[in-house]
């Protein structure tokens, strides 16, 4: 019997992204989000969960591609980090998979440099490839500043 990885998965742009569910606390529908001056580009703003006050980093932002268009607002994954509970902004969530871990494999050669960074894994699925975030990377916030 292998052993097993689950992902929390998304979507962002055209990439279809998940992350390790031991990481995600809870997934919401977008929130109303109070901006934060001179914050790198990548932080979008503050959320209040529950009366936790909570950044909000935008992947897309944070992985270099295009802003969300057609009117459609993010969902956010609740995750924690080392400075505590943190937002990810996502286009749509999708599902939790369970994948074995000896079919993930190391980021491939021709994966844009600033994404490859923040990939733990991937893995090929029918039509698409999944790739693994590492949620600590995607939360390093003053690499994302850079970007």
């Amino acid at each position: 019997m292998s052993e097993t990885w689950q992902l929390c998965t998304f979507t962002l742009d055209n990439l279809f992204c998940g992350l390790d569910v031991r990481r995600v606390q809870e997934v919401l529908r977008y929130r109303e989000m109070t901006k934060v001056p001179l914050s790198p580009s990548s932080v979008q703003g503050l959320i209040n969960l529950r009366g936790q006050i909570v950044i909000a980093i935008d992947l897309r932002r944070r992985l270099g591609l295009p802003p969300l268009s057609d009117g459609r607002l993010p969902m956010n994954i609740v995750t924690s980090g080392s400075e505590g509970t943190v937002s990810l902004l996502v286009d749509d969530i999708q599902d939790v998979l369970e994948l074995p871990l000896d079919e993930i494999e190391p980021p491939p050669e021709p994966l844009d440099p600033k994404l490859k960074d923040l990939v733990k894994g991937v893995h090929k699925l029918d039509n698409k490839l999944l790739l693994a975030l590492d949620v600590d990377k995607l939360l390093d916030i003053e690499v994302a500043a850079d970007l």
